[in-house]
């Protein structure tokens, strides 16, 4: 029996049908009507009040991506293989631009580092002050490490197919029984299966989000940033951006700009400041239709 008024997380849904975790259960249950009325829809990763079996509330969310719909991320993990596939950078900083907007914390997880080198990539994002991590499958404690960062936070991985998410996230927590190309037996993930957004809790604490969407690469499901927004998703252009001679700056070509100085100075990432550009221009085509 549900009590008539009880505080948890919903992991699930499916046709309307919510999974809620609370403190001491989970239970299945169903949404008030006024949350159709009012255009907001309980999401996964929400915190939410359930009465008499009714999810009543919806808490405050710092965050929430458009498709897959997904409340309250703390963490995305971008796993990176150095070999088989090569890293795109250009990918990774979409994503990474999408986690700081949405003020979730990016952290890039480098695999295959026993086929190649993964310092090159560490020292990219070691740089501009994003964590970042080499997985050697031969020393527990570079798992170890990635187990204590999912502690208690609410998490999610992406990566490009091949990148060895699956591997990793059955070395992190093996009761997830991920196997080869990704299809899950405890999860139902198949061919065939429906589809959805969901929470799995950790053996070690925390959540994994299992969703569709992060299995692809089309960034603009996730959410679009104004041109005028993508300066503050890169982290390391902060300390400049006030500094151009122009305040209408783009930080793509102009003379006296802040930025391209420091990129040439070598403070800066170049590989970095090509991946702006290159974002700044499909920003510039947008439509107006497609930023509401």
């Amino acid at each position: 029996m549900i009590p008539d008024k009880i505080s948890g997380i919903i992991l699930k849904c499916i046709g309307g049908l919510y999974t809620v975790k609370s403190p001491d259960s989970i239970f299945e249950c169903k949404a008030r009507g006024i949350f159709r009325k009012s255009g907001i829809s309980p999401s996964v990763g929400d915190n939410v009040i359930l009465e008499n079996g009714v999810i009543s509330e919806i808490g405050e969310r710092k965050n929430f991506l458009i498709r897959p719909p997904l409340a309250n991320l703390d963490m995305i993990i971008f796993v990176v293989s150095t070999v088989s596939p090569s890293p795109n950078f250009l990918i990774l900083d979409k994503f990474i631009a999408i986690a700081e907007y949405k003020k979730i914390e990016p952290v890039v997880v480098i695999t295959k580092t026993d086929l190649s080198d993964g310092e090159p990539i560490c020292k990219i994002y070691d740089k501009i002050g994003i964590k970042t991590l080499g997985i050697d499958y031969s020393d527990e404690s570079s798992i170890q490490a990635v187990r204590e960062l999912l502690k208690g936070k609410i998490s999610a991985f992406t990566g490009n197919s091949g990148a060895g998410k699956s591997t990793l996230l059955n070395a992190v927590d093996p009761s997830l029984d991920i196997a080869t190309g990704e299809i899950s037996k405890k999860l139902g993930r198949g061919k065939h299966t429906t589809r959805h957004a969901e929470l799995y809790e950790l053996a070690g604490g925390g959540y994994i989000a299992d969703t569709p969407g992060f299995s692809t690469f089309e960034t603009n499901k996730y959410d679009i940033i104004r041109k005028e927004e993508l300066a503050d998703c890169f982290r390391e252009f902060q300390g400049f951006v006030g500094n151009c001679r122009f305040r209408d700056c783009s930080h793509t070509c102009e003379k006296g700009c802040a930025v391209i100085e420091a990129v040439n100075n070598g403070d800066i990432p170049k590989i970095r400041h090509e991946s702006y550009c290159t974002m700044y221009e499909e920003a510039k085509q947008l439509k107006e239709w497609e930023l509401k």
